[in-house]
């Protein structure tokens, strides 16, 4: 799961960018704040991946808050105005949403955080820093090492969890809660169902409705997750 805080000196407008962030599925709202001074304190004090944030805040704008920042976290800027995007441009911003946005546009704004943070993460994977690629799961009285890129798919079973593997014979059925799993695994694995947890990098098709799985599975697209997956489809779609 992606942390961010919400920054909007508007409380309006402050909880339309709140309701936008809980309903993408990898993003976790930690954080709201009003003002720079409030904002800043938060992400010292706190881990924060991402920040979406209104420049135009009392006092210090979002723009002289985000300079301030040694390590900033991934930043969407927010603004009624569309003057600030070059100055979004230098600071390397994920994205930036002119005000009033859709929830769409947000979607698409989320897709780029998520696709920055993976970024992030592959620049900390390659210098092997606090990097592990396996989990540990505890089935049939015993614990598993399973490496995390084999995985194709995590499929919810009542109050279990049917983990596929690339390998047809490791298949392994563990007690514990889709959404624990969820906050474990890295960004290239995302929820489309609320049955289904896929690895992105295991898809073979994508049809309207469901996605065809390396290892032969078909796995149906929930309603509530059609945009955030096709925000990542067209990140990456090459055609017209």
């Amino acid at each position: 799961m992606i942390r961010c805080i919400a920054i909007d000196a508007e409380p309006a407008a402050l909880k339309r960018l709140e309701t936008y962030i809980t309903r993408v599925p990898f993003l976790q709202l930690v954080g709201s704040c009003r003002d720079a001074v409030s904002a800043r304190k938060y992400i010292e004090e706190n881990i924060v991946d991402a920040v979406f944030m209104d420049i135009n805040l009392p006092g210090e704008n979002g723009i002289e808050l985000a300079r301030s920042l040694v390590t900033p976290p991934i930043l969407v800027l927010i603004s009624d105005k569309p003057d600030y995007a070059l100055e979004g441009y230098k600071l390397n911003a994920a994205d930036y949403l002119l005000k009033p946005y859709s929830q769409d546009s947000f979607i698409k704004a989320a897709e780029k955080v998520r696709l920055q943070y993976i970024l992030r993460s592959g620049a900390v994977s390659v210098s092997g820093a606090d990097y592990d690629d396996a989990i540990f799961f505890k089935t049939d009285y015993k614990v598993v090492r399973v490496s995390i890129p084999s995985i194709i798919c995590v499929e919810g079973m009542s109050e279990y969890l049917k983990i596929h593997t690339d390998s047809q014979d490791s298949q392994y059925v563990i007690l514990m809660s889709m959404k624990k799993l969820e906050d474990r695994l890295p960004s290239s694995f995302m929820r489309i169902h609320k049955s289904y947890i896929i690895n992105l990098k295991k898809i073979n098709e994508v049809s309207r409705s469901r996605v065809s799985l390396q290892n032969g599975m078909i796995v149906p697209i929930g309603d509530m997750y059609k945009e955030v997956f096709q925000a990542y489809l067209d990140s990456k779609f090459l055609g017209k």
